[in-house]
């Protein structure tokens, strides 16, 4: 019996001291959120992805130039202590159209507000919903709503969300005049109008403190969308280019743009935070190769990576690029970004701000 022992069960290696303990949140203390966001790190699964997410956000938003040796090569602002100190990492949000749809809209609006985040790469349904739910609201459905019941009714189904026909004919009346203005000013002003600029002047007309554009023209967070014609908003300047011809947008330079920003944020690390695939994530990967790679990236999404999509793709695939580095800290969450984002957020960019919002007291005597 002692000899079938030692074949089923072999010698354990000892794990003290060289992996965390499993364990969760012990309700008996009380109902403490930030203490029970801070437990999933040790919980396993993907709690545990989502305590390292949380982790290396807030590395990204803690690192200062000052924490690194200063290099012969440098300048001499960069060995300038107040200097180093005041040089952030420079934080990448890529997000599909579908969380503009949903609620995470607001969350994504209230980084954008207060310039949490630095460059924003999202897809045409990022734009337009954005500036469609200023005009006209999104209603809570089911997913089993059948298709066609909806479509004699006018109603759009995303997911478990409904959007009225209706939003998308506010929209059009909305937008049509603004792409006039913008031809008028590309023949008598020579604009180039790009992606980016298109983008920032529709934040600007929107004007609504609800939308995350109008925020990020405010405060200067150029947002990119290289498949801008891919949604209404490319309906919209397909019907505009038959009613008044001419209008151009240039991809061309905002390629440049967009890789400038990566490539021009030396000496400073850059941090990708992308929820959800596609489009984003790879044009915020992709960007990112062009400097060598990210410091910190920050993936989730449910796609998988049997299929060879960059969308399941997990943080090491894109190691073997150069678009992220080999010594980054990174992490994928397989989840839900509506699930997972808004806790993520809470503890990292929210917890931050709250801080620094609570004034020490004076010493009085």
């Amino acid at each position: 019996m002692e000899n079938l022992r030692s074949v089923v069960f072999k010698e354990s290696e000892s794990l003290e001291g060289v992996s965390a303990k499993i364990h969760g949140y012990d309700f008996n203390q009380g109902v403490n959120y930030s203490q029970i966001l801070k437990s999933l790190i040790s919980t396993g699964f993907q709690a545990s992805n989502l305590g390292d997410a949380i982790e290396i956000v807030n590395q990204m938003l803690d690192w200062r130039l000052s924490h690194e040796q200063v290099t012969e090569d440098c300048s001499e602002e960069e060995k300038n202590l107040t200097y180093r100190e005041s040089v952030k990492c420079k934080i990448f949000l890529g997000f599909t159209s579908n969380l503009i749809s949903s609620g995470v809209r607001d969350i994504i609006r209230y980084l954008v507000q207060h310039h949490m985040i630095e460059v924003i790469v999202t897809t045409t349904g990022g734009i337009e919903e954005d500036i469609i739910k200023c005009l006209g609201d999104t209603y809570m459905g089911d997913f089993s709503l059948p298709g066609a019941t909806l479509r004699s009714k006018g109603l759009n189904r995303i997911g478990n969300l409904l959007v009225p026909n209706d939003n998308y004919c506010k929209f059009e009346d909305w937008i049509i005049p603004i792409f006039d203005q913008m031809l008028k000013e590309q023949k008598t002003q020579h604009v180039l109008w790009t992606p980016s600029k298109l983008i920032a002047r529709l934040g600007k007309e929107i004007n609504n403190e609800s939308s995350y554009l109008y925020w990020a023209y405010k405060n200067d967070i150029p947002v990119f969308c290289p498949g801008l014609t891919d949604g209404s908003l490319g309906d919209m300047l397909y019907f505009h280019s038959f009613r008044n011809p001419g209008l151009v947008v240039d991809v061309v330079q905002d390629i440049r743009s967009m890789n400038s920003e990566a490539v021009h944020a030396n000496p400073r690390k850059t941090g990708m935070i992308i929820l959800g695939g596609g489009l984003p994530k790879h044009h915020i990967c992709n960007a990112n190769m062009m400097r060598n790679g990210a410091d910190y990236a920050v993936f989730i999404n449910t796609a998988q990576e049997f299929d060879g999509s960059d969308s399941g793709a997990r943080p090491d695939e894109a190691v073997s690029w150069g678009k992220i580095r080999a010594s980054a800290k990174s992490v994928k969450v397989h989840c839900d970004a509506t699930i997972a984002f808004p806790l993520l957020v809470a503890e990292t960019f929210a917890a931050m701000r709250e801080e620094k919002k609570v004034e020490p007291k004076s010493n009085s005597s």
